[in-house]
């Protein structure tokens, strides 16, 4: 089958967020072609270039959120006026939205409300729905969105919506600042609404949008079900409503508020209209059902891991020093490494010989101020202790990056220590938890986010922010060989039993075919008489190769109101031609070019692979 992979920041570009786990998706899917739609969100990102893409991604379109270029669309009275309808309507939903309250959550309003609180917000997510897809018409028909998204027309449609009656306290409170704020980010957030990818030889002919986040990239794929009528699957392995709660804090709160009812509102709508929703783990899901998702259309896929590169270390733990402690990933205040320190002083006065090895590096300018701190911190609590008079003293903590002779890899930093920690007060899914299991290494961990998921009972969990609580277990553990020595192997059996990459791809193939096998087929054949053909283009038929036999032509049902009614009758393919014509099943429609309106964002389009900038695959920053 043919799948449009939509992502935002992320693959195929080298610096991307999930782009390993899309890397690994596609490559290991390839008995089905892919079709990569990416939102780019810096220049920096664009410039490094994209990872080396295997032969069974067909097409690469890209699109720019960070380019504010002017599209040069000017509206005339009548779109004008429909901008400003529709705009209106998408700032009345979210000037009348509670921060803090989720739309289509339960348990949000009074007992007095209660009764009519289901209907209220079915009918302003029904608001929000109309104001969305008719905004995306809007610039279907006219060619773009970006210059009337900040025109004067918005600001002040925006600022009509806070001063309305009914407007929550928040938003009346928002002065002119916080709406131009307001303004720009949502211009930057319906940007996708702008582009020409919901055409027939675009969105239109794949089978399935499979979205690598929430958010802004599920944009485009409820846009491709809006007009073509293509199914949409979501996956989640950090929810972006909650990312967005807890980024920009030095907001105002009316900005605050107004942006966290938009992504509510989104995310609401992105769950109502997918067919499945594949959250990475349970406190995603428990995100997702509070975000209004149908609990009958979740299903928790595990990201996949690459388990090879740590099976030496898994297979040897007798090579683990017994008295080290090892902590493994990106420096910064979330992995709260300043309570880990003040445990392992607590850690010292039981176990004098005990060491700790931070290994990682700071991502940012705050992760090394943050680094530094933790630095002075260690040389305050721990003064170097020296064996002798002419002995040189040593720190028993050591701060260290992977890639020199010592510790070559990640691998090498968890075998180095029998003991691996982590001390996180945030955290989504520890993928750092997962390799020290693969390395059959016992575990301390703080219960946040996903970890009591991941562990399962093969490691100890203490309270966050408790360093006598991380010092008393890491203690216990440090003192009982066999213990660890049991919870290791555990560790090591439930990390390659859920957490590989195979089980990852399977999950997704067999994924993939269920929603296919309940939607209804968008295309009908027909033969030479007008008679419609059954089972004639399966999903089947876009896998590449000649093994199919195409000896007719599709035409387009139930699509948008541009689209042709006319049945299109069957042509034979020349049995000479090694390829399918075009307006054939599974090929582009030889009109489509002529149907769509041109393109308001500047777009980069790459159909061959081999064009394409070959890049190494790094692994992501932790």
């Amino acid at each position: 089958m043919r799948i449009g992979l939509l992502t935002e920041g992320g693959y195929p570009y080298v610096s991307g967020e999930a782009g390993l786990w899309c890397d690994r998706l596609v490559r290991g899917l390839g008995q089905h072609e892919f079709d990569v739609y990416a939102l780019t969100r810096s220049e920096r990102q664009e410039a490094r270039g994209w990872v080396p893409l295997p032969p069974q991604v067909s097409r690469v379109r890209t699109a720019s959120l960070w380019d504010a270029e002017d599209d040069g669309v000017v509206y005339g009275r009548r779109a004008r006026r429909r901008f400003a309808e529709h705009y209106g309507e998408l700032a009345a939903t979210l000037s009348a939205t509670v921060p803090g309250q989720v739309p289509g959550a339960a348990g949000t309003v009074s007992r007095a409300d209660s009764e009519a609180a289901p209907d209220q917000s079915a009918l302003e997510a029904d608001r929000f729905a109309n104001a969305l897809y008719g905004l995306a018409e809007l610039a279907r028909d006219e060619g773009g969105l970006p210059r009337a998204l900040r025109s004067e027309t918005a600001v002040r449609a925006l600022e009509r919506a806070c001063r309305a009656p009914g407007a929550h306290r928040l938003a009346r409170e928002a002065r002119v600042p916080d709406l131009l704020a307001v303004a720009a980010r949502l211009e930057r957030a319906l940007r996708p609404l702008s582009l020409d990818w919901y055409e027939d030889d675009g969105l239109g002919a794949v089978d399935l949008c499979h979205a690598a986040s929430g958010g802004t990239a599920a944009l485009p794929g409820l846009l491709a079900r809006h007009f073509c009528e293509v199914p949409l699957l979501v996956t989640e392995y950090g929810v972006r409503l909650r990312a967005h709660y807890l980024t920009d804090p030095d907001s105002s709160p009316s900005i605050r508020a107004l942006l966290a009812a938009f992504h509510g509102r989104l995310a609401a709508e992105t769950y109502r209209r997918a067919a499945l929703i594949t959250p990475g783990n349970a406190h995603a899901r428990r995100w997702q059902e509070r975000c209004g998702a149908d609990r009958a259309k979740l299903r928790t896929v595990h990201p996949g891991m690459d388990a090879t590169p740590f099976a030496e270390a898994g297979e040897s733990p007798e090579c683990a020093d017994p008295r080290t402690l090892v902590w493994v990933g990106r420096v910064e205040p979330a992995k709260d490494l300043v309570s880990l320190l003040h445990a392992f002083a607590e850690i010292r006065k039981e176990e004098p010989g005990a060491r700790l090895r931070i290994v990682g590096g700071p991502a940012d300018p705050e992760g090394a101020a943050y680094l530094a701190h933790c630095k002075g911190l260690a040389a305050q609590l721990f003064p170097d202790e020296a064996d002798g008079p002419h002995a040189v003293g040593s720190n028993p903590v050591s701060f260290e990056e992977t890639g020199g002779p010592e510790l070559p890899s990640c691998a090498d930093a968890y075998a180095s220590g029998a003991l691996v920690v982590l001390s996180s007060v945030v955290e989504g899914f520890p993928a750092g938890l997962v390799e020290a299991m693969f390395c059959g290494r016992a575990t301390v961990s703080t219960d946040v986010g996903a970890v009591v998921e991941a562990i399962g009972g093969t490691g100890l969990v203490v309270p966050p922010r408790n360093p006598r609580a991380l010092a008393e277990a890491c203690v216990a553990l440090l003192r009982d060989p066999e213990r660890r020595a049991r919870l290791g192997a555990a560790a090591r059996a439930r990390a390659l039993e859920l957490f590989t990459v195979e089980q990852n791809v399977a999950a997704f193939h067999g994924i993939y075919l269920d929603i296919l096998s309940r939607t209804p087929a968008r295309r009908v054949v027909l033969d030479e008489t007008g008679e419609p053909v059954p089972f004639s283009a399966p999903a089947e038929g876009h896998v590449p190769g000649r093994w199919t036999e195409s000896t007719a032509r599709a035409a387009v049902r139930g699509g948008p109101g541009w689209a042709t009614d006319a049945p299109v009758r069957a042509t034979v393919r020349d049995p000479a031609s090694e390829k399918t014509p075009a307006g054939t099943a599974g090929g582009p429609n030889p009109d489509a070019s002529d149907m769509g309106p041109p393109a308001a964002v500047p777009l980069t389009a790459i159909d061959e692979p081999s064009a394409m900038a070959s890049v190494p695959v790094t692994e992501g920053v932790r």
